[in-house]
């Protein structure tokens, strides 16, 4: 038992700390709803409660993935790069741009949408890793003040360029039909973008274990000292890593456009960017666990969304979980000394056991 707990402390300690989180919304719920019974019904089972809804955690996990992915593959490099939220946005707002403006077939306008949103994520991040690389300038900074760039000047270019002024409202023209991804399940959004994020997922797992360029970049992460003197260009981990992960944050940008909206219709960043940041947190970069994680994270949405349309409690209660899970996970300290304990334990025996031997 001890020795399964520490083969699987991380996970363990990750579902302690939903728990955790969990009984403290339930408390809350208790206090502040008038029929608790009924909110903590809605609170676990609502996004189960209809097939649109259901849909909706599959929809809004999509994006959330493929920014989760963009931010592993930096964080595996130990590059703390921000910017999926601003390359996200500049990705979908040139690539509205550009289709609209185009008119092809479906196979080739929708290859070519997501040709030019990678290309311009791609470039977004490709700035940071060339001033860190060669400059070794902060690239938590760069990223950073690099989104308010990214969501001013799409604002620019879709407003000015763009704009469909007979919508009454700030958005884009909409995408010609040649440039949409068909939603293909009856009675919910889910289109062909989430296929492709299940693509990218398969990829980023094969690109980070079983590529020599993703042992590089782990060995670069885990100590970028010793790979300098392994033999690893550092420097083209740093610019490559940069480069795939704004490419992939294009791609979740446009996807989400011609998967959901259908035009640009953002006056603001839609925070998919910082919800891979959590993502990649609680998955600990790994895809496969960050695709887990971003389902759930959409399940606490929709969970809250049903929350505040049919209970008295606000959906805000969502955003109190989200909170306690990280904190506690990315809190070190967090059941060490528990760890600690059972890692003596197994040593004394493993001693006792090598005396009797001999």
């Amino acid at each position: 038992m001890e020795r399964f707990i520490l083969k699987y402390f991380n996970l363990i300690r990750t579902i302690i700390a939903f728990l955790i989180g969990a009984f403290i919304c339930v408390l809350i719920i208790f206090i502040y709803s008038k029929d608790p019974s009924n909110g903590l019904r809605y609170f676990f089972l609502g996004p189960f409660s209809s097939i649109g809804r259901l849909g909706n955690v599959i929809e809004m996990a999509s994006p959330i993935i493929l920014c989760g992915l963009a931010i592993a593959i930096p964080f595996q490099a130990e590059q703390f790069n921000i910017g999926a939220e601003g390359a996200l946005f500049i990705s979908a707002a040139v690539a509205t741009g550009f289709g609209v403006s185009t008119n092809f077939p479906k196979f080739i306008h929708i290859p070519l949408m997501l040709l030019v949103a990678g290309g311009v994520g791609a470039f977004w991040g490709f700035i940071p890793g060339i001033l860190k690389a060669k400059w070794k300038a902060s690239e938590l900074v760069i990223t950073l003040m690099m989104n308010y760039v990214a969501l001013y000047l799409s604002l620019y270019i879709i407003n000015f360029h763009f704009r469909d002024k007979k919508a009454g409202f700030l958005v884009s023209y909409q995408l010609p039909k040649t440039a949409w991804f068909d939603q293909f399940i009856k009675n919910t959004r889910i289109h062909y973008g989430v296929l492709l994020t299940i693509v990218f997922i398969i990829l980023v797992y094969i690109l980070l274990y079983k590529t020599k360029l993703g042992y590089e970049i782990r060995m670069t992460g885990f100590n970028i000292n010793f790979a300098k003197y392994g033999g690893i260009n550092t420097f083209k981990i740093i610019l490559i890593t940069q480069i795939i992960g704004g490419f992939i944050a294009g791609i979740a940008g446009i996807s989400e456009v011609m998967g959901i909206h259908r035009r640009f219709n953002w006056q603001g960043t839609p925070g998919y960017g910082w919800d891979g940041v959590v993502v990649a947190i609680i998955g600990r970069n790994h895809p496969i666990l960050i695709a887990f994680a971003s389902i759930f994270i959409a399940y606490l949405r929709v969970s809250g969304q049903v929350l505040n349309l049919l209970t008295d409690i606000p959906a805000e209660i969502v955003t109190v979980l989200e909170s306690i899970i990280i904190l506690l996970i990315t809190a070190e300290a967090f059941l060490t000394q528990w760890k600690y304990r059972i890692t003596v334990r197994e040593a004394e025996k493993r001693e006792v056991k090598i005396e009797s031997a001999s």
